[in-house]
């Protein structure tokens, strides 16, 4: 999330004609984040930038202090990245069928997530309640640490945000199986890479959306502003350059406006509410 908040920053400070500083706080799941911004005054000088976690959060965190829906002004979702799954270079499995019936021979096959939570831990979750096969979750402080394992062939199959696994697919150190979009990935190189809807596992499409919000009871004036000059720097060649390059998509829908962005958000916490109270699978 820095990178794109690196790259989102130049643009909007050109649309804003005002400085934008980043502050990183990824704290309890990226909730410190959250809870400092909510308790900035409302004017439109702090902002948030958050993914998925805000849809996430109200079901794994059962004392998180503050309500994603009511708390915030969603001001537009900017970015959507889908997830890869990978395996080990070891595993001679071209396609999901292939992956399938490996997994079938195997007495064990562990499944690196980078925590409870995680975008790659969700993926998995859905993963194995479409195939109807239980693996060895294995929970790492990060994607760094699971990817640096599931390289060095001490797990087998992990979900990763295209951005982190691409290079590694290039080089050859990891083997593609799919990608969790509608859609293959539009990237040179990638494009091959199939959906895993192709092969009939149309439930674990997911990605990593990316929103932008503001204190509750931010004047609408100020809403309007920073939605307008969010639209425009989405828009210019270099941030769109940038998104292309690591295989997230550049949301051009209703989600980019501030209705269409609650109304997602709401969509999305129904969405994963049953799936991670189903694992029991808290954060706390």
């Amino acid at each position: 999330m820095d990178k794109l908040a690196r790259e989102l920053a130049p643009p909007m400070e050109k649309q804003l004609g005002q400085a934008v500083v980043i502050q990183n706080l990824s704290g309890a799941g990226g909730n410190l984040g959250s809870v400092v911004a909510l308790r900035a005054p409302a004017d439109g000088y702090t902002l948030l930038l958050n993914h998925i976690g805000m849809a996430t959060a109200p079901a794994l965190y059962r004392r998180l202090g503050f309500s994603p829906e009511t708390d915030f002004e969603p001001l537009g979702i900017m970015a959507e990245s889908p997830l890869m799954l990978v395996t080990r270079p070891q595993i001679a499995a071209g396609s999901a069928v292939e992956l399938v019936r490996w997994i079938a021979t195997q007495p064990q096959v562990k499944l690196a997530n980078g925590g409870i939570g995680s975008a790659s831990h969700l993926c998995g979750l859905l993963l194995q309640s479409s195939l109807g096969i239980g693996m060895t979750t294995v929970p790492y402080r990060g994607t760094a640490p699971a990817l640096a394992d599931l390289l060095g062939g001490h797990v087998d199959l992990m979900c990763d945000l295209t951005a982190n696994v691409l290079p590694h697919v290039f080089s050859g150190k990891t083997r593609p199986v799919g990608v969790t979009s509608a859609k293959p990935l539009n990237v040179p190189g990638a494009s091959a890479i199939p959906t895993l809807e192709k092969f009939g596992i149309p439930s674990v499409r997911v990605g990593v959306w990316y929103g932008l919000y503001a204190p509750k009871n931010t004047p609408q004036a100020v809403q309007a502003r920073v939605n307008s000059a969010l639209l425009a720097a989405i828009q210019t060649d270099a941030f769109k350059k940038a998104q292309l390059a690591s295989g997230i998509d550049v949301v051009r829908d209703a989600r980019n406006t501030p209705a269409g962005h609650r109304e997602y958000l709401r969509s999305e916490i129904a969405r994963w509410t049953p799936v991670i109270k189903a694992a029991g699978a808290y954060a706390d």
